[in-house]
């Protein structure tokens, strides 16, 4: 019987690709995995960020991009540009509130077409933020591409471990490395003071990494700024002494440190 896997090819172009997952909704993937695209490039590398949640997409509100349709040419979808980030997403295709009800098949024809009829060139990352769980899109995908590695996002507590745990074995059955797991909604930081505050009740996370010897490689405050940064689609890295801004070149500095 064949091996699924042996039907990997390279993106044309890009050089690396690095899933973002979580195994579960709600503990700011999408966020993490736009903020730290926007890192690297602030760091002078060429990233791009695909939205590889077909049925639900955030990555445009998040960038500004909600009414912007990219363009084809040569039989090639060129990505749109956001702060010298390339980025496509479903949600550049259809409009916000329009749900897309489509089974199997068409789904990893979409999958398809974003990773390989798009212009993608030139590329030292390309960051993909999948959606919650361990199922189609995920396994498509690393069938589809070699992945240079994952990263986990999770939230302190364990409501959300128990979740993460699962991506992290889905990730560890398909032979893709992990890079680390990112906290996100780690602390809330006291304006003035600095003084630390913990939002959510810690659970068994730091246990966790050290049983399974997995790396921390962020912590990610939380902050008004980046909440309205995403909810209004503005870049964050406009003020450089906010704490998430800190916290994200820092995370993007250890990411860099794992692929090159």
């Amino acid at each position: 019987m064949s091996n699924p896997f042996d039907q990997q090819k390279p993106i044309p172009g890009v050089k690396n690709v690095i899933a973002v997952s979580s195994g579960k909704g709600g503990v700011g993937k999408s966020t993490v995995s736009t903020h730290l695209a926007l890192a690297l490039v602030k760091k002078g590398l060429k990233v791009g960020l695909l939205d590889g949640d077909i049925y639900g997409p955030s990555i445009p509100r998040m960038l500004g991009t909600l009414h912007q349709k990219p363009e084809v040419e040569g039989g090639l979808i060129n990505p749109l540009s956001v702060a010298g980030l390339k980025t496509l997403s479903m949600g550049n295709l259809v409009e916000e509130d329009m749900a897309v009800v489509w089974r199997g098949p068409m789904l990893f024809k979409a999958i398809n077409q974003f990773l390989f009829e798009v212009n993608w060139k030139d590329l030292d990352i390309l960051l993909i933020d999948l959606p919650p769980g361990t199922g189609d899109v995920q396994l498509s995908m690393v069938q589809k591409v070699p992945v240079k590695g994952a990263i986990t996002v999770t939230t302190p507590q364990n409501i959300a471990l128990a979740d993460v745990k699962k991506s992290i074995d889905m990730f560890r059955r398909v032979n893709v490395p992990l890079l680390g797991v990112v906290e996100n909604m780690s602390y809330f930081e006291m304006p003035g003071t600095g003084d630390r505050i913990q939002m959510f009740p810690k659970g068994e996370l730091e246990s966790y990494l050290v049983k399974e010897k997995l790396e921390k490689i962020g912590e990610i405050p939380m902050t008004p700024y980046i909440a309205n940064a995403c909810e209004v689609g503005v870049p964050l890295f406009f003020k450089e002494d906010e704490p998430s801004t800190k916290a994200f070149m820092a995370l993007a500095e250890n990411v860099i440190s794992k692929i090159f």
